[in-house]
């Protein structure tokens, strides 16, 4: 689960870690009141969870309450959501820092350069030298000869090194108890007199430790649009694209396969709903959710182990014979009961296919893409 900035920043003053003063407010009616507390300049941030908010003219610095109140109105015009007042900051350099899990090895991994407030993969693609790294074995934690090591290999001096170093440690003791996948940093902006400041960060909890911090809970804000939250209030992971492909794949990684093939026909793809896992019995569920995003056609690809193909097969039965679907559906249903599974797609006038590439051709072809 990502936190909004306002959030982790909450997280930071939680953990000892400087922040600039900030207001959060839910509308217009609320910005002078928001002024008078933070003074000006200050910057209105729009608290959404996309990246590149600052090339999307969604973060502003202003100066005066004329110049706060056009750009505020605009920016909670365009996101619809919360929007953070914040004090301005006189800095003179800018850091990145962040703490993530290292998928080789399992332990926490550092990361710092001397170059934030833009994107990171940029530098990790066009400079990757610049970019300081450390791992940390999770059973020690992280040691503060380590945290020195990252400030004086940025080359930081005496004083800079010794302030990052107690940030870094903070940050390390936020990453373990509030059981994050991710902590960030960027900017860390660093002043004249050698404190340093975290202007912007991110924290994104594991979800799977969700029920340990009943502080955060999904709301619309996290959402792109009303099918996606409807969808998680369901437990159904589902992502919405532009195509005119409806999939309901069981398993991700079959998913990724059937989405490559439909590119490669010259399909465009609607929207992925994962109908495996603990899904396969929400068939109805699923298929409205389907239908209610109006695709060209719905492909369903499944190969049942655990969860049976003739059991998601019923479960496709019931929801077409009840919801009456007028657009095409291609179905490649296999797996532990398939030969009972088939037989049932029939039975509601649907043509089970055996080969997924095949099906893909079909269902690209009735949504009218091209082919290879």
């Amino acid at each position: 689960m990502k936190l909004f900035e306002y959030q982790a920043k909450e997280l930071f003053g939680e953990h000892g870690i400087p922040i600039p003063a900030s207001t959060l407010i839910g509308g217009i009616s609320e910005l002078n009141k928001a002024i008078e507390e933070i003074g000006l300049p200050c910057v209105l941030k729009a608290q959404v969870l996309q990246g590149g908010r600052g090339k999307a003219g969604l973060v502003k610095l202003v100066s005066t309450k004329e110049e706060a109140n056009v750009e505020a109105e605009r920016i909670l015009k365009v996101t619809g959501k919360k929007l953070l007042v914040e004090g301005a900051v006189l800095f003179e350099k800018e850091m990145y820092l962040a703490i993530t899990v290292d998928p080789i090895s399992g332990s926490a991994l550092v990361m710092a350069c001397l170059e934030g407030g833009i994107e990171i993969e940029e530098i990790a693609r066009t400079k990757p030298d610049r970019i300081i790294k450390e791992k940390v074995d999770t059973s020690w934690g992280l040691m503060p000869f380590q945290a020195s090591n990252v400030m004086y290999a940025l080359g930081l001096d005496k004083n800079q090194a010794a302030e990052g170093s107690k940030i870094l440690l903070k940050l390390y003791n936020l990453f373990v108890k509030n059981d994050t996948e991710l902590v960030e940093i960027n900017p860390l902006m660093i002043l004249k007199d050698g404190t340093m400041i975290a202007a912007d960060g991110k924290v994104n909890i594991d979800d799977n430790a969700l029920y340990k911090h009943s502080r955060y809970s999904m709301t619309r804000d996290h959402f792109k649009n009303d099918m996606e939250y409807e969808a998680a209030q369901d437990g159904i992971p589902y992502i919405q694209f532009d195509g005119d492909i409806g999939l309901m794949v069981a398993g991700a990684g079959l998913a990724n396969v059937v989405y490559d093939l439909v590119s490669y026909y010259g399909g465009t793809v609607a929207n992925y709903l994962e109908f495996g896992g603990p899904n396969y019995h929400k068939a109805h569920k699923c298929m409205k959710m389907m239908l209610d995003s109006k695709p060209k056609c719905i492909l369903i690809a499944t190969f049942g182990t655990i969860a049976r193909a003739d059991v998601m097969a019923q479960g496709i039965v019931d929801a077409v014979r009840e919801l009456k679907p007028d657009i095409p559906i291609v179905a490649v249903i296999r797996g532990t009961g398939e030969e009972e599974a088939q037989e049932l797609l029939k039975s509601v006038g649907l043509n089970p296919l055996n080969d997924t590439e095949e099906a893909v051709k079909k269902a690209v072809e009735l949504a009218g893409g091209g082919s290879q």
